[in-house]
C-alpha cells in the first residue's frame, strides 16, 4: 500500500476524541493537537478548577524521568516543575521513631512530588490553550459505536449529546467506560482480568507549620513500614505532606476491623505514635472516610477496528508502589506521538505499532509495581536490605554499564524498556541472593574481595543486557 503525504493524511483524520481528562488524557490531547489534529477531550466529573472539589483519586503522585521525559517532549515540563518538589530520598520511621534514609538514586536524582488535582488541572489549563482542543466535562459517556466511531454522552442536564469522531481514545482510568463497551462487543475476542489487591488505601494529613513550613524534611519521601501495612508521607508546595495509610481491606488489623474510636486510636498509638505528633486529626480522619481499592487490570488487546485505542490507566491499571502509574501513561503519550511521526500520521500502522511496544511494559511495571508493596512496607526498614542496596549502589559506581539497580532502571532511565527492567532485574536479584549469603557479608561488604565475586556473577550473567549504555 503506497503510504500518502503526512499533511494529506493528517487532514482526512481531523477529528479525535479522548474520552478522560485526567493527566493522561490531557497530556495526550496536547501532544495529538501539537501533530495538528482536531481533539475534543471528554470528561465524566465538573470541572474542578471552577468547583474547587476534585473529584478523582487525591492520592499524591511520584514524577519521575519517564514522566519528565513526555513533558519535556512538549515543553510543558518547566510549568509543572514549577509545583512539584524533589525527593531525593525514603525516610523510613521504625515503631521506636528512629530514621534511616535511603536515597533514591546517584546524588542529585529525585523524584517529584506532585498533587494529583494539581498537576491535572496544569494540563487541562495547557491543553485549552491548543487552538484545537476543546474540553467538555459534566459528558458521561453512555453509548460507542465502534464502527463510525460515534458516541453519546449524557451532559449533567441529563441531555443527550452525540459525537462523531474519526479516532477514540479511553483515557479514561482504571474502571475505563470504553474498556467496558470494548468488552461487550460480540465479534471481538477481547482477554480481560481485574484483581483486586488485598490492600486498600486511605489518604490522611500533615498540615504545614504556622510559618508555612514542612514539620519532616521536605525533600524526602517519608515511610513507616509495618510489614503487613504502612504509611507514607509526600511533601506539597505548601508546606503540607499528603499521607496514604495502606492495610488489607479484611483481616486482622484491617481498614474493616478498624470500626470505632477506640480500635482506631489505638492502632495509630501502637503502630505510628511517633508520626501522631505530625498527623491532622487522623483518628476523625479514618472515621470519617471510605477505603478506596487498589487494582490490577490486564486486557488485550488494546484496539478495536484500527481506530479506538486504550491508554494509561485503562489499559494497564497498576498499583502505586512503584510510583509508576502516571508516568507510564506518559510514556505511552510519548511513544504514540513519536510513533505518529514514525508512521507518517497511518493510524491503523501507528496503533498496531503503540499496542505491540506498549502492551509488553505495561504488563512488566504491573508486575513491578505489585512486588514493590513487599520492598517499601517490610524490607524498606531491614537492615539486610539497606546493606544489599548499599552494595548494589557501590557495584554501580564501580560498574555503570554492566549494571544499573532496578529501581533506577525503572525511575531514572527512560530509555530501558519496563520489560527490560523486569528481566534484569530478576538476574540482579539472583546474583544479589548469592552475594548476601557471603560470610560475615555485614562487615565485609566493603572489601574488594566481595566486588570480584559480584563481577564475576554480573560477567556471566549480565553481560549481554548491557543496559546501561
Amino acid at each position: 500500500m503506497v503510504k500518502q503525504p503526512a499533511e494529506q493524511s493528517a487532514k482526512k483524520k481531523q477529528n479525535i476524541a479522548i474520552n478522560g481528562a485526567g493527566p493522561v488524557g490531557a497530556l495526550l490531547a496536547v501532544m495529538l493537537a501539537k501533530k495538528g489534529y482536531q481533539v475534543d477531550l471528554f470528561e465524566s466529573r465538573p470541572d474542578s478548577r471552577k468547583t474547587n472539589i476534585y473529584q478523582g483519586k487525591s492520592i499524591n503522585l511520584a514524577l519521575s524521568d519517564r514522566g519528565w521525559k513526555a513533558l519535556q517532549a512538549v515543553g510543558l515540563d518547566e510549568e509543572i516543575r514549577q509545583h512539584a518538589i524533589p525527593m531525593y530520598c525514603r525516610i523510613m520511621h521504625d515503631e521506636n521513631g528512629q530514621l534511616s534514609k535511603l536515597p533514591y538514586g546517584k546524588e542529585q536524582q529525585a523524584i517529584w512530588s506532585v498533587s494529583r488535582s494539581g498537576i491535572n488541572e496544569q494540563l487541562i489549563d495547557l491543553a485549552e490553550q491548543e487552538t484545537s482542543v476543546n474540553v467538555y466535562f459534566d459528558h458521561h459517556l453512555s453509548q460507542l459505536n465502534f464502527a463510525d466511531k460515534t458516541a453519546v454522552y449524557l451532559t449533567a442536564d441529563k441531555q443527550q449529546k452525540i459525537h462523531q469522531s474519526d479516532l477514540v481514545f479511553g483515557a479514561d482510568g482504571a474502571f475505563s467506560k470504553v474498556r467496558r463497551l470494548m468488552q461487550e462487543l460480540p465479534k471481538e475476542r477481547i482477554s480481560y482480568s481485574m484483581e483486586y489487591m488485598p490492600q486498600s488505601y486511605m489518604e490522611l494529613s500533615i498540615t504545614a507549620n504556622a510559618d508555612g513550613s514542612h514539620k519532616l524534611e521536605k525533600n524526602a519521601l517519608h515511610i513507616w513500614p509495618r510489614k503487613d501495612f504502612m504509611l507514607i508521607a509526600l511533601p506539597n508546595v505548601d508546606g503540607s505532606f499528603t499521607c496514604t495509610l495502606f492495610m488489607n481491606q479484611q483481616g486482622e488489623p484491617s481498614f474493616e476491623s478498624l470500626n470505632n474510636e477506640t480500635k482506631v486510636s489505638a492502632f495509630f498509638q501502637q503502630y505510628f505514635g511517633e508520626a501522631m505528633q505530625y498527623l491532622a486529626n487522623p483518628v476523625e480522619d479514618f472515621l470519617s472516610k471510605t477505603a478506596s481499592p487498589l487494582c490490577l487490570v490486564h486486557i488485550y488487546p488494546w484496539l478495536v477496528n484500527d481506530s479506538v485505542a486504550l491508554i494509561g490507566d485503562a489499559a494497564h491499571a497498576m498499583v502505586p508502589y512503584y510510583g509508576q502509574g502516571m508516568n507510564c501513561g506518559f510514556e505511552d503519550c510519548r511513544v504514540l506521538a513519536e510513533l505518529v511521526e514514525e508512521h507518517q500520521h497511518q493510524w491503523p500502522d501507528i496503533l498496531e505499532s503503540y499496542q505491540q511496544e506498549r502492551k509488553a511494559n505495561g504488563d512488566a511495571i504491573i508486575e513491578l509495581a505489585k512486588r514493590n508493596f513487599v520492598e517499601m512496607s517490610d524490607l524498606s526498614g531491614d537492615a539486610n536490605f539497606l546493606l544489599r542496596k548499599k552494595i548494589e549502589a557501590k557495584f554501580h559506581q564501580m560498574h555503570p554499564q554492566l549494571w544499573v539497580p532496578l529501581y533506577s532502571m525503572v525511575t531514572f532511565s527512560p530509555d530501558i524498556p519496563y520489560k527490560t527492567a523486569l528481566a534484569v532485574g530478576d538476574i540482579q536479584r539472583e546474583i544479589m541472593d548469592e552475594i548476601m549469603q557471603l560470610p560475615n557479608i555485614e562487615n565485609e561488604w566493603q572489601q574488594a574481595h566481595v566486588y570480584q565475586t559480584l563481577l564475576q556473577l554480573a560477567e556471566e550473567k549480565l553481560i549481554n543486557q548491557q543496559v546501561g549504555k
